[in-house]
């Protein structure tokens, strides 16, 4: 595929560039598909759901109470889409630092993807609250003071999700022919990717520290001391894993967008993370195998939670472990694929047992979600995709950056 000139790149004045603007708004392509077919009406209620939150009170659509104020949209929207989007800061790290320029290709996606996830996971935090106006308390450090986790963990996020928009606005830069912004944003990219990073890592355990003040309230198989540390060493292979499968679904759904060169690299590229995900998940499962001995929980094995506990950690973390570590030595990209998703499910498993499934496990009331807040977080989840697939088809995500680009170097 040769280089791309977008038509704003020979014209920058402010009537040319409305007039791009408005142009790139317009639907392109099929609109009847089994994915828009699906997606808009769940958006449309969800949207109706979000307005009677708002308006009649978190309670009107939620089985949230005060004895169990986080539920879904905290554990899976916040808490498990935060891990998923953790394939940023890994590949960023990879590509920009140690200098792997084999998964440069992949960059940009991974970042717009994980920027997209905080985006919108801080939006699924907002309708969480039970007065929305109050979040700004824990940036402020109002009521919950400086020294709060809370405090901390909303400094990283914010200060995150900005370092994400300028890691990917060089890509903004290019598709509206920005050609001085795009040459000043590109030399921001090593120091705003070495302070994401640190970011990244700091918040990604920030998010288990949250729950170290939980102790009496989580099962004892799935509390421990070392939850944060726990939360960033499974944040680098469900994000890797999130890279693989979605990256695995870019190489057919945009295959018209990516050249002839990083089609043939797509098989090695899946090679590698594989690699680097068999050796963080037996980190993992080594550090719990460690607290579980260490806890002395042998006497919870033979109960309900303690079944559900060896199939979280025999089918979601040793099976794609070994599937990882098998398809990288046998180059297999359909088992680096299988293990990847049941990484993922695994990974979903894994927090919402530490925010839901084994939260208040021996209450007698137990926290279930309601229809209602199922239907949100999947009509969250479909605009992310929305808003993705848009970006993908219009901006050098994919594709090769404007020829403009290759004659400033």
């Amino acid at each position: 595929m040769s280089n791309i000139d977008y038509p704003i790149a020979k014209d920058n004045d402010s009537k040319s560039i409305f007039k791009f603007l408005v142009s790139e708004l317009k639907p392109r392509g099929k609109w009847i598909t089994p994915f828009n077919v699906i997606s808009i009406p769940i958006m449309l209620l969800g949207l109706i759901l979000i307005v009677i939150r708002f308006w009649k009170g978190i309670g009107s659509i939620t089985n949230l109470t005060q004895d169990v104020p986080w539920g879904l949209w905290i554990g899976f929207d916040v808490v498990t889409g935060v891990a998923f989007a953790g394939g940023a800061y890994v590949l960023t790290f990879m590509v920009y630092i140690l200098n792997m320029n084999k998964y440069h290709s992949i960059v940009r996606i991974t970042v717009l993807n994980g920027f997209l996830a905080y985006l919108f996971y801080a939006g699924a935090l907002l309708l969480d609250l039970g007065r929305p106006w109050n979040v700004i308390n824990p940036i402020i450090g109002n009521n919950f003071g400086t020294s709060s986790v809370l405090f901390l963990v909303a400094w990283h996020f914010l200060l995150y999700m900005i370092a994400q928009l300028i890691e990917f606005s060089p890509t903004i830069a290019e598709w509206l022919g920005a050609k001085r912004a795009r040459r000043i944003l590109s030399g921001m990219t090593v120091a705003t990717v070495i302070f994401g990073i640190t970011l990244s890592t700091l918040h990604q355990s920030g998010l288990g520290a949250l729950y170290l003040m939980a102790k009496d309230k989580i099962h004892p198989l799935w509390y421990s001391e070392f939850i944060p540390i726990m939360f960033f060493i499974s944040s680098i292979f469900a994000g890797l894993s999130m890279v693989i499968f979605e990256g695995s679904i870019s190489q057919k759904v945009f295959s018209n967008q990516i050249n002839e060169k990083h089609h043939r690299s797509h098989d090695d590229i899946l090679h590698g993370l594989s690699k680097i995900c068999s050796v963080a998940m037996f980190a993992y499962f080594f550090l719990k195998v460690i607290v579980f001995i260490h806890g002395k929980h042998w006497q919870f094995i033979n109960t309900p939670m303690g079944y559900w506990y060896l199939v979280e950690m025999i089918g979601f973390v040793i099976l794609p472990m070994l599937l990882f570590f098998s398809s990288y030595r046998t180059r297999n990209i359909l088992m680096i694929k299988l293990a990847s998703i049941i990484t993922m499910v695994g990974i979903i498993i894994n927090r919402l047992n530490v925010t839901v499934i084994g939260f208040r496990w021996d209450a007698d009331i137990r926290y279930i979600p309601s229809w209602m807040e199922l239907v949100v977080t999947l009509a969250v989840i479909f605009t992310e995709l929305w808003i993705f697939r848009w970006v993908v088809n219009r901006m050098p995500v994919l594709r090769e950056s404007p020829s403009w680009v290759n004659e400033e170097k």
